[in-house]
């Protein structure tokens, strides 16, 4: 095969994959259509290195992987998250109910290696399901390598259903308050303010003009912010194992309030679309490995520890909505964005408010009471504390 057809073939497997997500508004995830097209193709006609063949080997994929971690941390507004310190409350003890019912129970059913290896992609997004995926390739778990990725493809069908009635029954409970009088109109700013993006400032470079911030140049500061994170990661090595992904998360972070990086640097530099792509690709190139036989055995454990994640999430998540006096469905559905993120988040939300109502101003209110913990919930549990768990769970294999 040529690298063009192929590169062609997998570029018309993603489109598929978004065509039949917009069309079932996001109910059939693009990630499972992807994974089941790459597996038909891998048992029949694809050759197994289809992936590297259309140009995208494992180092283009792990160089992407440093520069979209460390532009996730550009995107870190200590501002929302203050106002937003309920939700974060709430989003990391849905975390912690997987953690706890997995290791606590599924350790029993399914083993300790199996729970290690399906914590940080149920938590997290396509970054943590590689980071799991290539640990426990390195450690010759080549069953569990393919068991990652298929949890991360699968998650979203019980937490997209799951979302949407709970996030109908929260806002039928708030058009109830607000027609008879009880719940105001918040401040259409109070839903700007708790999700709007700062606008960028480069302090370090205030006095360079535009013209040369280029979009090489762009790439030269978040590669060496990423090189620092990896430099720094193996200094420590001798000392204590961090992962250099949770670093590149950090050095984002701090680069960003110093003004070095601009948020979002990655997309202002016109690079974040072919690194989605690069890493998209590698995630399904672990699909090689995937026999019929091997799917039949991990379909077990991928349900269970689905099933057992859903209802620790559902515990924790009620216990602390309960005590910081939020109800119940708002904690569950903050709590479910774990399995998806962003933009299935705001996606679901905005699906969910049109449904309820045609008045525009319940709507509106609708969104400044609901989109907000969405939004502030999906990034902290997929963007950072999934890096971060698979960081430390990877040394666990």
């Amino acid at each position: 095969m040529s690298q063009m057809l192929a590169l062609v073939i997998l570029l018309a497997i993603l489109f598929i994959g978004d065509l039949v997500a917009v069309r079932t508004k996001a109910w059939v995830p693009s990630i499972f259509v992807c994974a089941v097209l790459f597996l038909l193709g891998y048992w029949t006609f694809f050759p197994q290195d289809i992936v590297a063949l259309a140009g995208v080997p494992p180092v283009v994929a792990t160089m992407m992987m440093y520069l979209l971690i460390t532009n996730m941390g550009t995107l870190l507004s200590l501002q929302e998250l203050k106002n937003q310190w309920k939700t974060i409350v709430i989003a990391l003890s849905g975390i912690l109910g997987i953690i706890a019912i997995l290791f606590g129970i599924g350790t029993f059913l399914f083993g300790y290696q199996t729970v290690v290896v399906a914590i940080p992609p149920l938590v997290g997004g396509v970054v943590s399901a590689l980071i799991m995926s290539e640990g426990a390739k390195e450690a010759g778990l080549a069953s569990l390598s393919v068991f990652a990725i298929v949890i991360y493809v699968m998650q979203g069908f019980a937490g997209y259903p799951i979302t949407s009635i709970v996030l109908k029954k929260e806002g039928k409970r708030l058009l109830q308050q607000y027609r008879s009088g009880k719940l105001a109109l918040e401040a259409q700013g109070k839903a700007a303010a708790a999700t709007a993006v700062a606008k960028p400032e480069l302090k370090l470079f205030k006095n360079m003009p535009e013209k040369y911030n280029t979009d090489f140049f762009k790439f030269l500061r978040l590669s060496l912010v990423a090189y620092l994170a990896y430099l720094t990661s193996t200094l420590l090595a001798p000392v204590v194992s961090i992962s250099p992904f949770v670093l590149c998360l950090l050095f984002g972070v701090i680069a960003t309030s110093a003004g070095f990086l601009e948020k979002q640097v990655l997309q202002k530099a016109n690079g974040f679309g072919f690194a989605i792509l690069a890493l998209m690709l590698f995630i399904f190139d672990g699909l090689k490995q995937a026999t019929p036989s091997m799917m039949l055995e991990i379909i077990y454990p991928l349900v269970g520890t689905i099933v057992l994640g859903v209802i620790g999430m559902y515990i924790f998540s009620f216990i602390a909505g309960k005590i910081l006096k939020v109800s119940k469905d708002m904690a569950f559905a903050v709590s479910l964005t774990a399995l998806y993120g962003f933009p299935a988040d705001y996606i679901i939300t905005n699906e969910v408010i049109k449904s309820l109502t045609e008045d525009e101003k319940e709507r509106e209110m609708l969104t400044s009471n609901m989109l907000p913990p969405m939004l502030v919930g999906g990034f902290i549990t997929v963007t950072m504390v999934s890096v971060i768990l698979a960081g430390i769970f990877v040394g666990f294999l």
